[in-house]
């Protein structure tokens, strides 16, 4: 039954028929090996014929029922789908069952399953990459991406880390509780807005935060925002990917912000003595800084998340900024029926992300029209396009908003809202900043020396000069 299949070159990838059927068969005497199994395999595809796939999937569905798992309740469950007679029928289970004398030992033959599947993906990354190789098509420098997220996929399927009791890392618990106690500071990246940082304790690692707003309200600003104060104030790396932006429009507002040199001056490269000297003063800080700036076209997420390992194993990172989610593609050859899927599964893709490199993953995000219908044009976490998962996934999410984008009269030219919609770890509120958009950046209000005192001219000056994001 089910002969293991030769792959191209007559090879059979590794497998073990004896190990997976006594898996199954400990799994029908003993409730206690379910348990084994559950915290050694990660899904019913470890197995490598299809019919022990089946009969182990319904044996966890049966167990998360809270219902018993044998022969007698496997054989019906399998009934009700349709699949007993294509797993070999009621006599195949019982006979799972006569091949182990004991579920004693049935954690260990699960292990050997987990580590057969292992090899079987290694063996597929392998022959991917050799495809990749043969094929010799296309931009190597995306095919190279591929291979690498290939690897990538293969070497971290074990990284599953199990629980702990809550004590048992105390005094790495208690270590990080005494850094806590560090005068007020805060303990995630900073993000260079004050009252940002008192809110929200800075980007911590783990975080999916999701930047969000109508086009032209700031949002790249914001995000590189962030970036620039983690690396170039504190000198901490950082990896901006950019779907939307160049290179070397992203340079250019990095040097208009830091050296508050209007933004459309060095666009048309009309920059006076002075402009200049404020420029040079900056360029070293800025040239130094650990940012890591990627604009390659049509990224997915997978070629994403192989850069940010290659970067975090040889350079460290710190902060992760994707510019912007609607542009990215999952990269994976699972099909969607509707772009909504697929910006779901890009969203708990992210989550992931973040969780698996242990830093602040910043994503960016369109809203849709619903708010430019409200009188006050405000946005609402329901404005997010395209998917209710990004609001689940995400542990913040902040609304950028400015008056001005509809009122060219508002008494609040040249102010920003970030309206924290969502805190996962915290209260939500809504930080006022001046939006200095002429110099590409947002900066506290309380700073006087940052914040001209006529507003409403600073208003009209970088509404005549409005970068288009």
């Amino acid at each position: 039954m089910n002969d293991p299949q030769q792959d191209d070159d007559g090879r059979v990838p590794p497998n073990d028929r004896g190990a997976e059927q006594s898996v199954l068969g400990g799994m029908q005497l003993a409730k206690s090996a379910i348990a084994d199994v559950l915290d050694t395999l990660r899904s019913a595809s470890d197995f490598y014929f299809p019919h022990h796939q089946t009969i182990y999937a319904a044996a966890v569905d049966l167990h998360g029922r809270g219902e018993p798992v044998d022969p007698i309740t496997l054989a019906a469950e399998l009934g009700k789908t349709g699949d007993l007679e294509r797993v070999g029928g009621a006599a195949y289970l019982h006979h799972l069952v006569q091949q182990v004398p004991t579920a004693a030992n049935t954690g260990h033959y699960a292990e050997i399953v987990r580590d057969l599947a292992e090899f079987r993906s290694l063996g597929a990354a392998g022959v991917r990459i050799a495809q990749l190789g043969y094929k010799a098509q296309g931009d190597i420098e995306e095919a190279k991406d591929s291979a690498a997220a290939a690897l990538e996929g293969a070497l971290t399927e074990r990284d599953d880390p199990q629980g702990a009791l809550i004590g048992e890392d105390l005094e790495e618990y208690l270590d990080g509780l005494e850094a806590r106690r560090n005068n007020g500071r805060i303990t995630g990246v900073p993000t260079g807005i004050a009252d940002l940082d008192e809110l929200t304790n800075g980007l911590n690692p783990g975080q999916m935060i999701i930047v969000a707003g109508r086009p032209a309200m700031g949002k790249s600003t914001l995000a590189l925002d962030f970036a620039r104060a983690c690396s170039i104030r504190h000198r901490r790396p950082s990896a901006f990917f950019s779907l939307e932006m160049s290179r070397v429009e992203l340079q250019d507002r990095t040097l208009s912000a830091e050296a508050k040199v209007a933004l459309h001056q060095i666009r048309r490269g009309t920059l006076d003595d002075a402009a200049w000297e404020r420029a040079a003063q900056h360029l070293p800080g800025i040239t130094d800084a650990p940012m890591f700036i990627d604009d390659s076209p049509g990224q997915s997420l997978a070629t994403i998340k192989a850069k940010c390992h290659r970067r975090q194993q040889r350079h460290g990172l710190d902060l992760v900024v994707i510019d912007y989610l609607q542009l990215l593609a999952s990269g994976t050859s699972r099909r969607h029926d509707n772009r909504q899927q697929e910006v779901s599964d890009l969203s708990r893709g992210i989550k992931l992300l973040a969780k698996e490199l242990h830093v602040p993953v910043v994503v960016l995000a369109q809203l849709n029209r619903s708010s430019e219908q409200r009188t006050d044009k405000k946005p609402v976490l329901s404005d997010l396009r395209e998917s209710g998962s990004l609001e689940q996934d995400a542990d913040m999410v902040i609304l950028v908003h400015r008056e001005d984008a509809y009122d060219k009269e508002s008494a609040r030219a040249g102010e920003a809202d970030l309206i924290v919609a969502k805190h996962r770890n915290g209260p939500t509120s809504t930080i006022t900043v001046a939006s200095q958009l002429h110099y590409s950046r947002f900066v506290d209000m309380a700073s006087e020396a940052r914040v001209p005192a006529n507003l409403r001219a600073v208003g009209d000056y970088f509404r005549a000069h409005q970068p288009t994001s």
